[in-house]
């Protein structure tokens, strides 16, 4: 393995839920900075004796920085851990753009979305036949601002399969822009802590009585809010295409 930056998605929490690369990765690395806000510290067991590791939670961007760069210039790898997927909500972006400046190569390792494992925990799809074929994943404002044509009132109206990140502690909030965009107020909705750790809660209930569940279990963060009609699919029993044996396709005539 080349001295170089491996951002790699560290999963939604479980320790064995990274991928083999991931895991190869972190075993020869010289340099290991995860998040450790977000990410199990069993993943570090995995680092080989002698590699040096830093919790990013207290560092800014500049640090995280100086230490890639200080490990680069001695010919080491980096393995910069990150939770769920780099692709989603990961502030990679920024740091690759300073890897960039510095012509720094680096590769980036895909990860299991906290969304899947959520989905995983609630025992079901997130695209249905005939109901919703479109999943969208985004986040409610607040300190970090989204952009107007994003806001979630706006979003609702498609009535596909909402995804909403790091909204958990502004649950009112949500609710009240969908309900504005035109979700029903008997809308399924779920919020899934912590998915796939061992402390992982899962609230279920329509739009309208969630917030009052949310705020009475407590949960403000590490949570996914997930919306719409998929949370029913199994009483109405959809079937695909795909299996159907009156459906024709290359592999079954």
């Amino acid at each position: 393995m080349a001295a170089k930056v491996y951002f790699i998605g560290a999963g939604p929490g479980a320790p064995d839920l990274i991928t083999l690369r991931a895991k190869k990765i972190i075993e020869g690395a010289d340099v290991i900075i995860y998040a450790d806000s977000l990410i199990s510290p069993e993943l570090c067991r995995y680092a080989r004796e002698g590699a040096e590791i830093h919790r990013s939670s207290p560092l800014s961007l500049e640090e995280i920085t100086d230490i890639i760069l200080s490990a680069v210039r001695e010919n080491k790898k980096v393995a910069r851990l990150h939770s769920g997927d780099p692709s989603i909500f990961g502030a990679t972006q920024e740091q690759m753009a300073l890897l960039d400046e510095q012509s720094i190569e680096y590769e980036i390792v895909p990860g299991v979305s906290s969304l899947f494992a959520a989905a995983a925990a609630l025992k079901t799809g997130l695209t249905i036949p005939e109901l919703t074929q479109t999943v969208i994943i985004t986040r409610m404002e607040g300190i970090t601002p989204v952009p107007e044509g994003e806001a979630l009132s706006k979003l609702a109206v498609h009535r596909s399969t909402l995804a909403i990140f790091l909204s958990a502690s502004m649950i009112d909030k949500v609710v009240a822009e969908l309900l504005a965009g035109g979700y029903p107020p008997d809308t399924p909705a779920a919020v899934v802590c912590r998915a796939s750790w061992e402390d992982e809660t899962i609230l279920v209930a329509n739009l309208d009585s969630l917030a009052e569940q949310v705020r009475a279990a407590g949960i403000t963060r590490q949570a996914i809010i997930l919306v719409g009609e998929f949370l029913n699919s199994r009483a109405e029993n959809r079937r695909s295409k795909l299996y159907d044996k009156s459906f024709k396709h290359g592999y079954r005539k």
